[in-house]
């Protein structure tokens, strides 16, 4: 059997990350090639003209000739007021996208020696930012999709049905190539799998005339909502079910999914923070095809996406 040529690809090694990102210079310097990549531009009025200084601790500065309006290379970003080195938000990056299952908090934090509450807040504002980025893409074309849930049986709680307190429901969706390969995928949060919530979903997130394969999920109908075509498949349950072949891949990545959080984290506040988590592995699926591009296609995400404070992370709420 030859091997997956994807799967077995060279991804970007530690010793090749340490050689572009090893240095805080270098992080800097990468941070702004990210940000500016035709130059420096002033915020208030566009000038190209600045000079140097530094802040009290020591950040270079870019100041405007005209106006002078300072900024530094993390002003404005998700970096904002951190006052932990870029080195290690590099390394961030770099475990959270060679990395083919999800890591934990606890484990980042160990990984680049910072306390588990500054790993938690890297390891979301990251997440936060894939989550802002996934949400800017349509799928197109032929798209599986499949109703799914985070959580599962708690002691003290209703654990039966859909609508069970421990439950977090999200639509599961991929995009698949003409000879039936699969390309890329959204995890999203709902409320319910119902056709108030199945419309919005449909119009958010699909592209028009899309081609949607579905099991007899009633509210999956709604997608016709979006000027998509609608294909239904009698599946039944169980293994049954996950073996309809007009369904394979949404059903193998549901599985993957699931192995990669039940592997690594023991336990999440799904109900929370589930868009996040979701986003970070469909993120990391959608641009498997070129790893060590992983990382400087984050940076520019982080350098682009406005600040993310810890009350805004804190905040819960279901993504449709």
């Amino acid at each position: 059997m030859s091997q997956n040529v994807i799967q077995f690809q060279h991804g970007l090694s530690w010793a090749q990350f340490h050689d572009c990102y090893g240095s805080e210079a270098q992080c800097e310097a990468a941070v702004v090639a990210a940000r500016w990549p035709r130059g420096w531009r002033c915020a208030h009025g566009g000038c190209k003209r600045f000079f140097h200084t530094r802040n009290g601790h020591g950040r270079l500065l870019w100041e405007c000739f005209v106006c002078g309006y300072q900024s530094s290379s993390i002003a404005g970003t998700v970096m904002e007021h951190t006052k932990v080195p870029l080195t290690k938000w590099f390394q961030a990056m770099y475990l959270l996208t060679q990395n083919k299952n999800t890591l934990s908090a606890l484990a980042l934090s160990r990984q680049i020696g910072v306390s588990y509450r500054t790993a938690w807040l890297l390891k979301h504002k990251l997440m936060q930012t894939m989550l802002l980025r996934e949400e800017s893409r349509p799928l197109q074309g032929r798209v599986e999709i499949d109703d799914a849930y985070l959580g599962g049986e708690r002691e003290g709680h209703i654990n039966g049905g859909r609508k069970a307190a421990n439950k977090t429901a999200f639509v599961a969706a991929i995009q698949t190539s003409d000879d039936g390969h699969p390309l890329c995928m959204r995890l999203t949060p709902v409320v319910d799998f119902t056709n108030a919530d199945m419309a919005p979903w449909a119009q958010g997130h699909l592209a028009p005339v899309c081609h949607v394969v579905s099991d007899v999920t009633w509210a999956f109908a709604q997608v016709v909502q979006a000027a998509a075509t609608h294909e239904r498949h009698v599946t039944g349950g169980g293994r049954q079910g996950a073996r309809t072949p007009q369904l394979r891949w949404v059903n193998t990545l549901l599985g993957n999914l699931k192995t990669s959080l039940t592997g690594t984290l023991h336990s999440f506040d799904h109900a929370r923070y589930a868009a996040r988590y979701l986003a970070e592995f469909a993120y990391r699926f959608n641009r498997r095809f070129d790893m060590p591009a992983m990382i400087p296609r984050l940076l520019r995400a982080v350098t682009v996406t406005k600040p993310q404070p810890l009350r805004s992370l804190r905040v819960c709420g279901v993504c449709t």
